[in-house]
């Protein structure tokens, strides 16, 4: 089973024969154990076209050294990145199954195979405290690396490593790499050392472009390319069931759904309505594992709020045996969903529109000309939805459509700043009221048929008839102070 550790390291370049500076005397630092001498191998997969190295991933199988195994380095941010650890077992062609799965946002189906082949002699230095325990750790690595595309082409440089401990901060690091600078090791432009091999086989920094602009296209455009990162952020962790990463992966769709809709003026609807369709298929499949999460956790706290004597019989049981299979079947059905060619699609698609989006004219003029009157569109639309609610169907509709305004404004916050944001804000307030309205409205069946259930199989169903006659309650309650919220909220005014 794979485990995995947060390592924030940086790398430098080291010049030669230019020496490690010395670093006992570092505040906090009592002792500097080493060196010691490490000759490590490792093999690296990727597609051929390095999908994973162009997204910032690396795998690999080392040998050497006390962590041999299958690394498999996924992105945190910043210096931090999350190492996903397997046993190394035999030599394969192919990674583990499990580690090929939380790539497959990436690599959609294509095969994984060796691209390089990295060999290292390290020297490492552990700089620990008064008692013992890891500061940082310091390594100087001699590398010999070989592109597989290129069996003739074989390059060797030095590099240092500086990891933190578990004792450790970043303070600590930045004082590593001034004595660093200042004996002449400035930080690496390359974060790992298959990117430095595989440099001229990789997009620049610089070339992904548009995020910074002014136009009303450069801020949709960075706005799409951040959900689209994010979904592919967060496919990884719904695939290893970790906490908050299903309702994560959804919102991330539906901000980006709800831009292409808020903004179809600036990237043509026309050309975007197939892929809002397959954002909405996608955000529902994921919605069925998130519902029973909250509607779980919903009832959960409602149990422990009430007094131990109006819980009568299993109560806490029977949520388990109602949303224990149910919550099984969900996560199933939605990694299935993440394993499937029309999800690949959608990445294809998602990608196409990031790299080239199908502009209008409007995409060329000033942001701040065109994203307010678009913002503005997009509260009439909410406002009729909140005049037209008169039931519970109603207010589902205006909790939808106060989303789609949430997301719209924050598409335009970058450039209308503390205005925006403050507005945001203010519609988060609403949307939060009638979220949990809807909330109560899914929650009140689902408690009649646990109460039914609880009768039939000869158990007491008072407690669930009780939450029932809460949940009325609470919607009452809800409905009053959204009517005085509602008002309050205004017209944006981002002009």
């Amino acid at each position: 089973m794979a485990r995995s550790v947060h390592e924030t390291e940086r790398k430098y370049e080291a010049p030669e024969g230019v020496g490690l500076p010395e670093l006992t005397g570092l505040p906090g630092v009592a002792a500097a154990a080493g060196p010691e001498e490490q000759r490590l191998e490792a093999v690296y997969y990727d597609t051929s076209d390095l999908r994973l190295a162009r997204a910032g991933l690396t795998l690999r199988r080392r040998t050497g050294g006390d962590d041999a195994g299958w690394h498999l380095k996924l992105p945190v941010g910043g210096d931090t990145r999350e190492e996903v650890r397997l046993p190394p077992g035999r030599a394969a062609k192919h990674p583990p199954r499990e580690l090929g799965s939380l790539v497959q946002v990436h690599t959609r189906g294509t095969e994984l195979a060796p691209v390089a082949r990295i060999r290292t002699t390290r020297h490492r230095w552990q700089l620990v405290d008064d008692r013992g325990r890891l500061l940082v750790e310091v390594v100087e690595d001699l590398v010999t690396a070989q592109d597989t595309a290129d069996d003739s082409r074989v390059e060797s440089w030095r590099e240092i490593e500086v990891e933190l401990g578990e004792r450790g901060d970043t303070g600590l690091l930045d004082r590593v790499e001034a004595l660093l600078a200042k004996a002449g090791i400035a930080r690496s432009r390359s974060s790992a050392k298959l990117t430095r091999l595989l440099a001229g086989r990789l997009p620049s920094a610089t070339s992904r472009g548009g995020a910074g602009g002014t136009t009303a296209g450069d801020v949709v455009r960075a706005y799409l390319r951040e959900q689209a990162d994010a979904i592919k952020h967060q496919d990884p962790r719904v695939r290893r069931r970790e906490e908050d990463a299903v309702h994560q992966l959804r919102v991330a769709t539906r901000r980006m759904r709800s831009a292409l809709q808020a903004f179809g003026a600036v990237v043509a609807r026309d050309r975007t309505r197939e892929l809002t369709d397959e954002l909405k298929w996608l955000a529902g499949v994921l919605g069925e594992a998130r519902d029973l999460e909250v509607l779980r956790d919903r009832f959960e706290r409602a149990v422990d709020g009430l007094d131990e004597e109006l819980v009568l019989g299993p109560v806490r049981a029977q949520l388990t045996r109602y949303f224990a299979p149910k919550e099984v079947a969900a996560q199933e059905a939605a990694v299935a969903a993440l394993d499937s060619p029309r999800y690949f699609a959608l990445l294809d698609a998602v990608d196409a529109l990031v790299e080239d989006p199908p502009f209008t004219p409007l995409g060329a003029k000033k942001a701040t000309k065109v994203l307010p009157d678009l913002v503005a569109r997009t509260y009439r639309r909410l406002a009729k939805r909140v005049a037209a609610a008169d039931d519970d169907t109603g207010l589902h509709e205006a909790r939808k459509s106060a989303k789609r305004l949430r997301y719209s404004v924050e598409v335009a916050e970058p450039v209308f700043g503390k205005r925006g944001k403050a507005y945001r804000d203010r519609v988060k307030e609403v949307q939060t009221l009638l979220g949990e309205h809807q909330d109560g409205v899914v929650a009140r069946p689902v408690l009649r048929e646990l109460g039914a259930r609880a009768q039939l199989d000869g158990e007491n169903g008072f407690t669930f008839g009780l939450l029932h006659g809460l949940e009325a309650g609470a919607a009452r309650q809800v409905e009053e102070r959204f009517a005085a919220t509602w008002p309050e909220l205004g017209r944006p005014r981002l002009k």
